[in-house]
């Protein structure tokens, strides 16, 4: 059955999520700072809001869609927040805040009586728009049971557990490998490379054999052997994540001694190339280092 959903943050990935909302019969309320990206899911039917406050004026249930954790925590808590409105009886925070934010927003919203459910996904912009996303929730199951239609809406949901910030862990594990992959195999490449070997024939090789891995079968295909480093995900986002599963395992007491040194690799190429850059530029860092270029 349709309903008027709220959606508060619709970029690179909140953009696609929101437009198969759309495409699914709901019809949605929408805020972002960004005005053009509004207007493009207005211009397919959707009613533009002046704040996060009036879309959770407006609908029941709120999606959220947002780059960082100071700004789920303010968008969620702070003047003109969702926990403002009126109308609210559900938040979605479908970013990746790590299990901090997560704890202290989802307390706030059981004090004003409204169900938080914690559901990063991953997949990136194409698995967005396609609705093949991975849906990690963590919230009560009597919660879930409501929402799951519509996070089916995205993809494959996974329910975790009860905990809030449990999905969180889920979702920085799964980032922190998708990094690593990157490192590990650029410093492959860039080895065999300098050796003599062609970088395609190496990467078709890995990818026939038993080092196959995320980086080889899709970030080099797509967007390093191309030269476009265009996968489509920030390094600024990518070193976010990995800094809060590097953070949040040391908290447990959980050696990261890999994902240390991921964390420094991706700090490296944030410093050289922006945080604004994609983070297949990590390979771009050793290229240099190494002197050589994995080109297809």
């Amino acid at each position: 059955m349709s309903q008027t959903l709220g959606f508060v943050g619709v970029g690179r990935m909140g953009g696609p999520m929101a437009s198969r909302l759309l495409d699914a019969g709901h019809s949605l309320v929408v805020f972002d700072t960004n005005p053009a990206v509004v207007k493009a899911l207005t211009d397919r039917g959707a009613a533009g809001a002046s704040s996060a406050e009036d879309v959770a004026s407006k609908a029941e249930v709120v999606f959220l869609s947002l780059p960082t954790p100071p700004i789920v925590q303010s968008v969620s808590l702070g003047d003109k927040g969702i926990l403002n409105g009126s109308r609210v009886k559900t938040m979605i925070d479908l970013s990746t805040t790590g299990p901090s934010v997560a704890k202290v927003v989802a307390r706030a919203a059981a004090e004003r009586g409204v169900a938080w459910a914690d559901s990063p996904v991953s997949g990136g912009v194409t698995g967005a728009a396609k609705g093949t996303l991975a849906v990690m929730v963590s919230c009560a199951r009597p919660t879930f049971e409501e929402i799951d239609p519509l996070l089916k809406v995205f993809g494959k949901t996974f329910y975790v557990g009860d905990k809030p910030g449990l999905a969180q862990i889920a979702k920085l594990a799964n980032n922190l490998l998708a990094a690593a992959a990157l490192v590990i195999s650029s410093e492959a490449v860039a080895m065999g490379v300098k050796a003599g070997l062609d970088a395609k024939v190496l990467i078709d090789i890995i990818n026939a054999g038993s080092g196959r891995n995320s980086a080889t079968q899709d970030k080099f295909p797509r967007a390093i052997l191309p030269r476009t480093f265009d996968f489509g995900f920030a390094t600024g986002l990518s070193y976010k994540d990995v800094r809060l599963c590097v953070e949040e395992a040391e908290a447990l007491g959980v050696p990261m001694v890999a994902g240390a040194a991921v964390r420094q690799m991706l700090a490296i190429t944030q410093a050289k190339y922006g945080a604004d850059s994609d983070f297949t530029m990590i390979a771009k860092v050793i290229e240099e280092w190494a002197g050589v270029e994995m080109k297809g």
